[in-house]
């Protein structure tokens, strides 16, 4: 009894290693047994040939499935990766596209002012950037960033583009504001320049809309005047300096007396983009004085 349990005990505790070495003896002698008797093995290659192969194709699918699936997505990684790069780049060239863009219409703005300052180099002028203005679509009243301690006056003549822009009506020591020609309030006395006759250009913010200004009490007995003509500030002007431009006839009808005219003008001057300015330092007031003494 004793020689049993030992024996069990034997086999219960018996080690992996020893088992590998059991089971490889028996399957050596099983198929030197089979060499021997002449037994074919012809069943066990078709046998795992029906377990074995359509496990290999399985696997063989599943791993060019996956090796198909890895490279779609590395294709997709790349494309995110290249379509990100192309983002940044798009970027880069916008940005400077914009500062380009900036950069030239900043230039043709300074030439633009060159011009003007040439076309009345009589008259003493400081540049000014518009820094504010009255809500709305028009710069029909805006603050500009030159005062006082810049020689901005109350009543100076303000420019830009290629014509009158308006008149200053109150200055600070570093700032002043602009009253605008196409303000409802504004009223510029003028004159053709083909004949001298004298009207009165009237500020209008409804025609405005349509880059117009209107003029009245134009004395034209003679007809002359036309579409075309040319309409600057008169000489008998209160506050504004004589011939600034302030545009061109665009339609004239005579009035129900027969006796004075109405009608529109062009503005050269763009009064929804304004942003910088010439002011004229001088005063029409100034010139009066000078010529009394």
């Amino acid at each position: 009894m004793k020689n049993l349990k030992k024996k069990f005990r034997f086999r219960i505790h018996l080690k992996s290693k020893h088992l590998l070495v059991i089971m490889t003896l028996f399957c050596g002698s099983t198929i030197v047994a089979t060499l021997a008797s002449g037994i074919t093995a012809a069943p066990f290659q078709e046998a795992a040939g029906a377990i074995i192969v359509p496990f290999e194709k399985s696997i063989t699918t599943i791993g060019v499935w996956l090796t198909d699936l890895n490279r779609a997505f590395k294709d997709k990684q790349d494309l995110v990766d290249e379509n990100k790069e192309l983002q940044n780049t798009v970027d880069t060239l916008t940005e400077q596209n914009n500062i380009l863009i900036q950069s030239q219409s900043e230039l043709t703005r300074l030439q633009e002012l060159y011009k003007l300052d040439e076309e009345y180099s009589d008259y003493p002028k400081i540049a000014a950037r518009i820094i504010s203005k009255d809500p709305g679509n028009w710069y029909d009243t805006f603050m500009i960033n030159k005062g006082s301690k810049d020689g901005i006056r109350v009543d100076n003549n303000v420019i830009a583009g290629k014509g009158l822009v308006g008149i200053v009506t109150e200055v600070g020591s570093n700032w002043a504001t602009v009253r605008s020609i196409i303000d409802d309030s504004s009223n510029v006395s003028a004159m053709t320049v083909g004949t001298d006759d004298t009207c009165v250009v009237e500020g209008d913010l409804e025609l405005i809309d349509e880059g117009k200004l209107r003029f009245t009490q134009l004395y034209d007995k003679e007809d002359k005047v036309t579409a075309g003509e040319r309409i600057v500030t008169s000489n008998i002007s209160e506050k504004y300096v004589e011939g600034l431009f302030i545009g061109y006839v665009s339609e004239i009808s005579l009035d129900s007396n027969n006796l004075t005219k109405t009608g529109t003008l062009v503005t050269p001057v763009d009064f929804q983009h304004l942003k910088d300015v010439f002011v004229i330092t001088v005063n029409k007031q100034d010139s009066i004085e000078e010529g009394e003494q």
